[in-house]
């Protein structure tokens, strides 16, 4: 089974920066993509950004401008730069990867436990 460690979460005031990072470990054949998804309080998870394993990325259209999603293959690690943070960025962000794994060659998806990410005003 593949592990996600997530890292970089904290508290950080309005305009503020944060960067995040999601390190998988484990038995895997290979990574494919790779997302970040948050959610606040009382609300549904949603799609922050995902990157496929050849780097095309994709962004919920409402963050696109602040947040930048990258991944470095030989540490098979995602990152998530997040620019301008608002207090409305509050919330726990997960890491996910669809692992294809070693003996079955069948994709799976793997989680972190998240990490929280609060902004003040």
């Amino acid at each position: 089974q593949v592990q996600l460690v997530e890292s970089g979460g904290g508290l950080v005031q309005a305009g503020g920066s944060l960067r995040l990072s999601c390190a998988a470990s484990g038995s895997m054949f290979s990574i494919q993509t790779m997302a970040w998804y948050r959610q606040a309080p009382g609300k549904q998870r949603e799609l922050v950004a995902a990157i496929t394993s050849g780097g095309s990325t994709d962004y919920a259209s409402s963050l696109k401008d602040r947040f930048t999603i990258s991944r470095d293959n030989t540490k098979n690690t995602v990152y998530l730069q997040m620019n301008s943070l608002k207090p409305e960025d509050t919330a726990v962000y997960f890491c996910t990867a669809k692992i294809l794994a070693v003996i079955t060659r069948r994709l799976y998806d793997s989680w972190g436990q998240g990490t929280q990410v609060t902004v003040s005003s």
